[in-house]
Formats: structure tokens, sequence, C-alpha cells
């Protein structure tokens, strides 16, 4: 099989190459040529100790790793694939109390507690109050002529559902949009934010967050965090477990969806013919042909807890794995022809919420539910919106990320 012809030194968890393009011709490369590739890096250069880690870029590859845990481990470097290299071990250990960082037994023990806040009913109590919500925030955004679609409509809907699940009051809600804000940019300088003020930022969340927590079991209301949090000798969360949960859903149910559907707008405006289909025809299948399109997630990492074989490379205990679910959704051996922007594909097993296995996407329902909703709504109220200029990328090493999309709103 011939080597893979890539610069010198790339590297796939650079956030320099993430602030321009998600590198899909690199992936290719890899998938022909090499499926699973050790990446160099300079040792230390993401926070670990180590000179780097396996790319892992097919599909049925990053499924396999997905759904062995034993194998390939969350736990014992996190999920998370790079951090600065002035991260401590002890940052990093910290973060093992997230659930996205657990592995079985733990890891089962704490979602089947958080689950209950993801049941079928539960996601269905709040779709009414969600679309009421998504056509005020397009309606708002129409009495302007030109605006950012990240702050006037994408980043809104998001918030709103986290916190209407968890009941966080109307006036709060704009601290949980900031804090989980700064706790995922710490890689882009324009933003100026520090791992510090990223880690204060966490704190406070998880701050926050206990205090509800706390507030519930002293007086319980007929909301989800009374049902996690109370009767915490029955088996449900204590106060500091649910601080850790509310801040993975600031992140993995607040950024990811947002994204979703600023890259989202950005592929219907890219392809008018998609936006016309979409418009008159609203097909069910348009959600996860958006996500796939997205994958906001670009990659998350496992350690490997013994010597294994993975599509062909041989991979040492301890050795850390990314998988890359960017590259995942668009191998041509599971989608035919990937490169199109396909609202009415079917079937479409992307991995863009996850790829299997214990850490499968919690809130995958309730993120499906907030795209069609806000599309709904713009489809009908915005139905000229149009591009005013080029997305402006977030730099980051595992996001794939917007900041800033500026549309005319007629």
């Amino acid at each position: 099989m011939p080597c893979p012809a890539l610069p010198e030194g790339f590297d796939f968890t650079d956030p320099d190459v993430y602030q321009n393009r998600v590198p899909l011709p690199e992936f290719a490369q890899l998938r022909q040529t090499a499926p699973v590739w050790w990446n160099d890096q300079p040792h230390g250069i993401a926070g670990f100790d180590d000179d780097g880690y396996w790319v892992v870029t097919r599909h049925e590859d990053v499924k396999e790793v997905s759904t062995k845990p034993e194998i390939f481990s969350a736990h014992l470097n996190t999920s998370i694939i790079r951090f600065n290299a002035s991260m401590t071990r002890d940052q990093i250990d910290v973060q093992k109390l997230i659930m996205l960082n657990m592995d079985p037994p733990e890891h089962t023990r704490v979602r089947q507690i958080v689950q209950r806040g993801f049941t079928p009913r539960s996601i269905r109590a709040l779709e009414d109050a969600l679309r009421l919500r998504a056509a005020r925030i397009v309606a708002e955004a129409r009495q302007k002529a030109v605006g950012d679609f990240v702050t006037d409509i994408a980043c809104e809907l998001p918030l709103q559902a986290i916190a209407e699940l968890i009941g966080i009051p109307q006036e709060d809600r704009s601290r949980i949009f900031d804090w989980s804000n700064k706790m995922i940019a710490y890689d882009d300088p324009e933003l100026a934010i520090t791992e510090e003020v990223g880690t204060n930022a966490a704190m406070e969340l998880i701050s926050y967050a206990m205090n509800l927590a706390a507030a519930r079991k002293e007086c319980p209301a007929e909301d989800i965090v009374s049902r996690l949090v109370s009767a915490e000798d029955e088996g449900n969360l204590g106060s500091d477990e649910f601080g850790f949960f509310v801040l993975l859903l600031a992140v993995a149910g607040n950024e990811t969806t947002r994204n979703a559907i600023t890259h989202g707008m950005h592929a219907f405006l890219t392809h008018p013919d998609q936006w016309e289909l979409y418009k008159r025809e609203r097909p069910a299948t348009a959600a996860e042909e958006i996500v796939r399109w997205a994958t906001p997630v670009v990659s998350f990492q496992r350690t490997a807890t013994q010597d294994t074989e993975l599509g062909g490379a041989q991979i040492k205990k301890g050795q850390r794995v990314g998988i890359f679910y960017s590259s995942a959704n668009h191998d041509p051996e599971v989608f035919d022809h990937p490169e199109r922007f396909d609202i009415t594909r079917d079937p479409n097993p992307h991995l863009g919420f996850g790829g299997g296995g214990p850490h499968f996407c919690l809130g995958k329902s309730l993120a499906v539910l907030e795209i069609n909703l806000i599309f709904g709504a713009i489809a009908d109220t915005l139905p000229d919106i149009s591009l005013a200029g080029e997305p402006r990328r977030l730099r980051s090493a595992w996001l794939n990320g917007v900041k800033e999309l500026q549309v005319h709103y007629s």
C-alpha cells in the first residue's frame, strides 16, 4: 500500500488547519493509503506526555473503536484529542469527572441516570415551547436587513433548549452561553480566551449547576433537575455530578447544535437547489444530512488499554487513537457521492452523533428536533435569506466551528 503524500509535519489536530477548512482531501488520502496512520507530533504539544497519536479515518474503523471501550478507553487520557502544551496532567485528570470521559461501568451508571431527562416523553414536552421560541428568534432576526446568523439565530435555540430542559431561569441563560463559549475558545487568539479564563468559566458553570441541584434537593419541583438529583441514595446524581453533567450539556448540546445549524444554513445557501427543495417539501431526512455535512465534532480520542490491531496497524498499549468523524462521514465506501449535500439522502448512517457504543449522543433526538424547528421557521419567515459574506471559522483542534456568518435576511 503506498504512503500518503502529506506535507511534512502535517497534523490532523492543528488548529490552524481548521481555522481555514476541514482537511477532507487529506482524509481521503489516508482512507485510500493508510486508513490507520501514525501522526507524529512534537513531544507534549497536545498536553500529553507522548509524541503523537493514530489517525482513524474509515467509517468501519471509527465504529469499531467506538464500540469497544474495553480496548479503547475514553477515561485514560479523556476524549479531547488536543489541549495546549501548557495543560497539566492534574487539569486533564479533573476532566475525567465528565461523563464524556468515563468508561463503563461508571459511565453506564451515570448515563442510566441522566437519560431520564432525554426520554421521548421529555423531548415531546419541550416541543411546543421550542417551536414558539424558534418562531420568535427568526421573527426578531427579520427586523434586520443584515446580521450575523450565528448570534442572531443559530446560537439561540440550542441554548434555550438546554436551559428549558434543566429549568434554568430565562434571566440566567445568557450566562450559560457566555461560559460555554469561553470553555471551547482557548485555541482562538482573536477571542482572547486563555486556558485560565476557560477553566474559570467551567468552574462558574459547575458552581451554578451545583447550587441549582442543591436547591432542588431542598425543594423538589416538577422538573428534570429534581428527577436527577433528589433521593441521591436511591441512585440519583450528587450535586457535583450534576454540575459536571450541565457542563457537558453546555458544550455537547449547545456548541455542537449551534454549529450544525450554522453549517446547515451555509450549505443551503451555497446549494440553492437544496434550499428550494427544503422550502417546498421539508423532507424528514434533512436534519440528518445537515449533521453529516457539518460534523460539528471533527474528532475525539481513545487510548489503547492493550496492544491491538486496527485497520492493519499495530497499536501499542497506552497510545492515543483519534477517531475522525469528519473523515468517516465522507467515506465513499458508505456514502454515495459524500461530497454532495443531499437532504433526501436515505439511508444516512453518518457518525455525527458518534460511532455507536456507550458514548453515542444522548441528546440526538433533541438536536434533530431543534434543527427541524429552526429551519422550518427560517423557511416560513426568511425564505429569501442570502449570504452577505463568507463564514469566519473558529480556530480549534477538534471542533468544526463558525464564529460568524453574515447574511441578508430579506
